[in-house]
């Protein structure tokens, strides 16, 4: 389809909605769209329907198609009830449960989905303010819902908002029920959307639940010893301005630590996000508050989350005494490490202990565990995808799962990353090293020399639009079809295709298949030197990712820095390399 053929299809998918059951606002904002000479904004509110991608539906708010509003949103809703009617008809009373985040029009959205879930005769149980996402995806198991909907657009810019949409088990949608949902959306129009909700069927959840979640997250504990013997262990806090702000402090106040200290002007709910430029701990501008904090009063551990809470980012002192922001690889290292080290001391491992990682982390993550006989399984990007795991292993012991980007889940009760379990717990793992002398920093090279060192980075190029769209896929191709024959002076000798599930040794053309039921379009390139690279488009957002792990020898903590330094320029000539600079 030429230019003039997708403007043409644009201009009469938007006519559609100055006739049809729209309100009068979105009627001006839609002409007005209509009227304006460069139509780049037009073509990009209309060209398509926003779908599900790895964290559900997201998109700017306004007017279109391709926006969030409460016609996208009641369409999605509408849709997903017609599905769940149809999934469990033998079901005296469906139910779901609504959570919605810090972000403008949150709570708007979140009412209009209670509205037209109780208008289709579904129980709606909706938190009676913002909550963090895992409390949503606790919730849902705990009420025995069928369903749940979270409203948010988790760390994207202000302009943005989501929808995730989540199974019975608490885990967001999988294949059949994603793309049987989406089918379902797709035939909804309009005047199909039951927004006259049924106060009856509408029922508010408050503080009750918020101890049932704090009390099961405290049974993470490990060290409890170590807690109370570091009660005072200075811990600097941020939601930035988002749904922590009282459940990560009031778990960390659970745990036993008595020393939490805030970020007055952070601990603002606000969806303008008004302190930073973007609210995603993986930045390190957005921790910049708390650690100038930190270092004005001597703490011992910075952590942050994200608005709605599931994902944590943390800042320590390294050895010279400078805040450093762990990495999410590291940081998963971590938990990882802790978690089968303290139950194995516990005699908690049984044998039948896994732990589960996406396929972009680190591969140091798969080490710890099956040096310590604790299997790993493999997963695609998004939590949804360990959740999957956990769901086809029931009889096994779960003991963690984590992902680069900043995302850790300690406990089975959820079925999301959790950022309110993931603080707790890594206080509890900050306080166990203090015991020791020692503070985190000094934990992530300790696994370093047991299990080897490992450097990561991900770097992403953002194409807006439907024109970003079509350059992003043109990239993907031209990966998967003119794969370089070496990087950075080290030969390929392996790369997996996720989109035909097969994994080529390029040299020999030997191939051999991927152990995943699903595709995914997932690249990686593995090097002669032990550097794995990934590439995939994000689920989400208007942007391409590259995924960079390189490994080093690191025979002694002495040259922990010149190890470091070395991988750091190895990272910077494959880009150089691939010419993303």
């Amino acid at each position: 389809m030429d230019k003039t053929e997708i403007l043409d299809n644009v201009i009469e998918v938007a006519n559609k909605w100055l006739v049809g059951n729209y309100d009068q606002a979105t009627k001006d904002a839609v002409k007005e769209l209509l009227e304006q000479d460069d139509k780049t904004a037009l073509i990009d509110s209309f060209y398509k329907d926003l779908e599900f991608g790895t964290g559900g539906l997201r998109g700017k708010m306004g007017p279109g198609t391709n926006r969030m509003n409460i016609y996208t949103v009641g369409a999605a809703t509408q849709g997903l009830a017609n599905y769940l009617n149809k999934s469990f008809p033998e079901k005296e009373q469906i139910s779901v449960c609504i959570g919605y985040d810090c972000r403008n029009n949150s709570k708007l959205f979140s009412d209009t989905v209670a509205n037209i879930f109780s208008a289709n005769g579904i129980k709606a149980y909706i938190f009676e303010d913002l909550r963090p996402t895992p409390e949503m995806s606790f919730a849902i198991r705990h009420l025995g819902c069928q369903s749940g909907v979270i409203i948010t657009a988790s760390h994207n810019p202000k302009e943005y908002n989501g929808y995730k949409a989540y199974w019975e088990d608490g885990s967001q949608l999988v294949p059949p029920h994603d793309k049987n949902v989406i089918n379902e959306v797709k035939a909804v129009k309009v005047e199909d959307i039951k927004f006259e909700g049924n106060p009856d069927l509408i029922e508010v959840l408050g503080a009750d639940m918020d101890k049932l979640y704090l009390d099961t997250v405290k049974t993470l504990s490990l060290s409890p010893e170590a807690i109370q013997n570091q009660k005072d262990l200075k811990i600097v806090f941020t939601p930035l301005h988002g749904t922590t702000v009282k459940l990560v402090p009031d778990s960390l106040a659970n745990f036993g630590f008595e020393n939490v200290i805030h970020i007055p002007e952070q601990d603002v709910v606000d969806g303008n996000f008004p302190t930073v430029w973007s609210a995603n701990p993986e930045e390190p501008e957005a921790l910049k508050m708390a650690v100038d904090k930190a270092d004005e009063i001597d703490a011992d551990l910075v952590m942050a989350c994200d608005p709605d809470g599931d994902r944590l980012g943390i800042s320590v002192k390294n050895d010279k005494g400078e805040w450093e922001i762990i990495n999410g690889n590291q940081t998963a290292l971590i938990f990882t490490y802790y978690l089968i080290k303290r139950r194995r001391e516990l005699g908690l491992l049984t044998g039948n202990d896994y732990v589960v990682k996406t396929i972009v982390t680190t591969e140091l993550f798969k080490d710890v565990a099956e040096k310590n006989n604790v299997e790993c399984f493999d997963a695609y990007t998004g939590f949804k995808w360990i959740a999957d795991v956990m769901r086809k292993n029931p009889d096994k012991n779960y003991v963690g799962g984590g992902e680069e980007s900043f995302g850790y889940m300690p406990g089975d009760f959820t079925r999301d990353k959790d950022a309110v379990s993931a603080c707790s717990v890594m206080a509890e793992i900050a306080a166990w090293a203090k015991d020791q002398g020692k503070n985190l920093f000094d934990i992530l090279k300790e696994i370093y020399i047991e299990y080897g060192f490992s450097k990561e980075k991900m770097i992403y190029i953002v194409r807006e639009g439907l024109q970003g769209s079509q350059e992003i896929a043109q990239m993907m191709h031209d990966y998967r079809y003119n794969t370089p024959k070496e990087i950075n002076g080290s030969p390929v000798v392996l790369v997996k295709d996720y989109t035909t599930r097969k994994a080529t040794n390029p040299i020999t053309g030997e191939a051999t298949d991927l152990d995943f039921e699903t595709t995914a379009d997932v690249l990686q390139i593995y090097l002669e030197d032990g550097t794995k690279i990934s590439v995939r488009p994000s689920g989400t957002e208007p942007k391409i990712k590259y995924y960079f792990e390189v490994r080093e020898d690191l025979p002694s903590l002495e040259e922990f820095y010149a190890t470091e330094e070395k991988a750091n320029k190895k990272v910077e000539g494959i880009i150089d390399s691939l010419k993303l600079n």
